[in-house]
């Protein structure tokens, strides 16, 4: 990752940016049965916005998961505009479907991110030091990408291609069996581009 995200940190202001980004093109692009209470639970009912989106990894910060989920929708969104995406892979996805997929593909952490502290050893004079940290403690633990189609399908229907590209959004780095996640891209090509999409956020821009 290009990021030391121990010590990136957004400022206020950022992380309001970040929000109303999100929430602009939610309510331009999502326009579903449901869309609006699920929106408002993101805004009233829990820490979307200001939630880290790891303990130690990428997005380890306050509103790293707005952050993520931003990055991932502008990577999707790019992706998904290539020429050689539409015209030779012929994949093809409405601006709704981006929305949806990018936005809320780890809807699964909202409210599961406590603040605690852990101690590191300074380098410099040997003494073991507090630092502040993030604890994962998951009180709905359904799985990942399996969790945030679960979540989102409380408030509104996804189509079978956008429930498969939330639920395989890891790929082959996560824990899936290979020949399940090799076989969704197969099915569902919409699964691979998110998959490459949340990569390329993680690893180059959280």
């Amino acid at each position: 990752m290009t990021q030391n995200n121990e010590t990136k940190v957004l400022t206020p202001e950022q992380i309001e940016n970040n929000k109303q980004q999100i929430i602009d093109i939610y309510r331009n692009c999502v326009k579903r049965e449901g869309s609006d209470k699920l929106l408002d639970y993101l805004i009233n009912k829990s820490d979307f916005f200001t939630a880290p989106a790891s303990t130690r990894f990428h997005g380890a910060y306050d509103g790293g998961l707005a952050q993520h989920s931003l990055n991932v929708y502008n990577c999707f969104k790019a992706y998904l505009e290539r020429d050689r995406v539409r015209e030779l892979y012929n994949l093809n996805a409405s601006d709704e479907t981006i929305a949806v997929c990018a936005l809320l593909h780890d809807i699964c952490k909202v409210n599961v991110y406590t603040r605690g502290t852990r101690n590191v050893k300074n380098e410099e004079t040997g003494q073991w030091e507090k630092v502040p940290t993030f604890f994962f403690d998951d009180g709905l633990p359904y799985g990942h990408g399996e969790k945030s189609v679960y979540m989102i399908t409380g408030f509104m229907r996804l189509t079978r291609e956008e429930a498969f590209a939330i639920r395989y959004h890891m790929g082959f780095s996560g824990e899936e069996n290979a020949n399940n996640v090799g076989k969704a891209f197969g099915m569902f090509p919409l699964a691979f581009a998110l998959s490459t999409a949340d990569m390329e956020a993680t690893y180059f821009l959280d």
